[in-house]
């Protein structure tokens, strides 16, 4: 272009080069967007990029104006739409590769549900099924006949309830067995379970009176005896199962705290967060209290999660004493915060799973990733080492990396399983952070996203999780790099 002409001759040749919305939209590559999220979503996003490039062009920035003089002017722009559509997070749940390492990833969704689950689920969404009906005689039944009972047979309870997830069973317990009375619980348990929403907040929420004793790091059970009066509802415990205190420390055992609570009749309640029905320490994972040693222990409710160590649906789990777990069903919350039929027809599915012991370690998803070998995650890293390299070996040095996963979702946090990936680190030490940010950015842009971490200068891929290793070939493959070369 002629540098001497006027500038608002030159803006006019500008905004000349831009697509209109119409010839945007009608794009061959944003097609699929405009299936998947509609034709407003998309049109309204074009729209929003042409004005953008129209104010950056009127406003002299020369990058914009070399994008307005390339012959591919409206795949650029199509481009940015698809960027801009996938950056806002707009449209539907999409499927991700988990290469982060976490296991129980909870912004990835925790567990993955094993194939049973997922066909129970698929058959109560595509019929009628027989939620609340009983059968034998054909009157108005339970929901939660046949999933209280395999949660008792599992645990040991003598009832059990189930509710949308484990902050709505710890509320429910609360406003059922304590509202407007005291709850003791030690100090060192005030955890935060997630997104700032901590133990205090709860007993709040609940209309309770909290009652802290001992210290961060040390309770004893005399600090418990001595908080206890006339307004005292119950003792509490609540598992720290998402950091762990070291060093000069001192706790309650739930043994001894049951017997405390009951020679002041009152309950003991269990807030186990990541509940586990097995021993994990059987599958050479660190040991945590199962919720049947906990009720063995004397506790008369416990809660905790399905969807985190027990590898199944959201959903929160509330055993106990009948007494206690009946009074809960009947709180008027519960209605509000019961599951659905696709919840329960997978929860069941989990639970029946765990009837065969012998062969969890296969059929639960979440045990069978936990439990993958060293050999064979170094045998998959061997198998796709090459394909990186020929995609990527220009502009990073790509090596077999020995690593540590996490279990995730605040469950174990001390410890780790070792792990296999791949470490892709740029050539170009001198613009290896922007490279890096932009390699990152180029998987999680793949038509079936990719999430690794970068980690110590490297974008790397935990494989545990990798199941599918097609699936992660097929986005190498098509992978689109927009300055990963620095």
């Amino acid at each position: 272009m002629n540098k001497e002409l006027p500038q608002n001759v030159e803006l006019h040749y500008l905004f000349s080069r831009l697509p209109s919305v119409d010839k945007i939209l009608n794009n061959g590559s944003l097609q699929d967007l405009v299936t998947k999220l509609g034709h407003v979503a998309v049109r309204d996003c074009a729209r929003q990029v042409v004005d953008q490039l129209r104010q950056e062009a009127a406003a002299g920035q020369p990058n914009t104006r070399r994008l307005l003089l390339q012959d591919n002017v409206l795949d650029s722009l199509c481009l940015r739409v698809r960027r801009s559509l996938d950056a806002e997070g707009v449209g539907p749940l999409r499927q991700v590769l988990n290469l982060s390492g976490t296991v129980l990833h909870t912004n990835l969704g925790r567990s993955i549900l094993p194939e049973a689950a997922v066909e129970a689920m698929a058959m109560a969404a595509r019929s009628t099924v027989d939620l609340e009906y009983e059968l034998s005689t054909g009157k108005r039944g339970e929901r939660e006949t046949y999933l209280e009972k395999l949660v008792c047979e599992l645990t040991g309870a003598e009832a059990a309830t189930v509710v949308n997830n484990n902050a709505a069973a710890v509320v429910l317990v609360l406003q059922s067995l304590a509202t407007g009375r005291e709850v003791v619980l030690s100090r060192g348990e005030l955890v935060e379970i997630g997104a700032s929403f901590r133990i205090p907040d709860v007993m709040e929420c609940a209309g309770c009176q909290l009652v802290e004793v001992g210290s961060s790091n040390r309770t004893h059970l005399i600090d418990f005896a001595n908080a206890i009066n006339e307004r005292t509802a119950m003792l509490m415990q609540v598992h720290t199962s998402n950091y762990s205190v070291q060093g000069f420390t001192s706790s309650v055992s739930t043994q001894e705290l049951a017997n405390l609570a009951h020679a002041h009749d009152l309950p003991l309640v269990s807030d186990l967060g990541s509940g586990t029905l097995v021993d994990l320490s059987t599958y050479s994972i660190a040991k945590e209290p199962t919720v049947k040693e906990v009720l063995a222990a004397g506790a008369d409710v416990v809660t905790f999660s399905g969807d985190k160590l027990l590898g199944g649906p959201q959903a929160g789990l509330i055993v106990g004493k009948k007494s206690f777990v009946d009074a809960i069903r009947r709180h008027p919350l519960k209605r509000a915060l019961r599951i659905d039929k696709l919840r329960i027809a997978a929860l069941e599915s989990v639970l029946t799973l765990y009837r065969s012991p012998h062969t969890l370690a296969s059929t639960l998803p979440v045990l069978r990733l936990f439990t993958r070998s060293a050999s064979e995650l170094s045998a998959l890293a061997t198998r796709l080492l090459p394909h990186f390299e020929a995609r990527l070996g220009q502009l990073m040095h790509i090596t077999v990396q020995d690593c540590e996963s996490q279990i995730g979702s605040g469950a174990l946090p001390s410890n780790s399983l070792p792990s296999v990936g791949i470490a892709l680190r740029p050539r170009q030490i001198e613009s290896s952070d922007k490279a890096l940010q932009s390699l990152a950015t180029a998987f999680r842009n793949s038509a079936v996203p990719i999430i690794g971490r970068l980690n110590d200068g490297s974008l790397l891929f935990d494989l545990r999780c990798l199941e599918d290793e097609s699936l992660l070939l097929a986005q190498i493959e098509k992978l689109t790099l927009t300055g990963a070369d620095g």
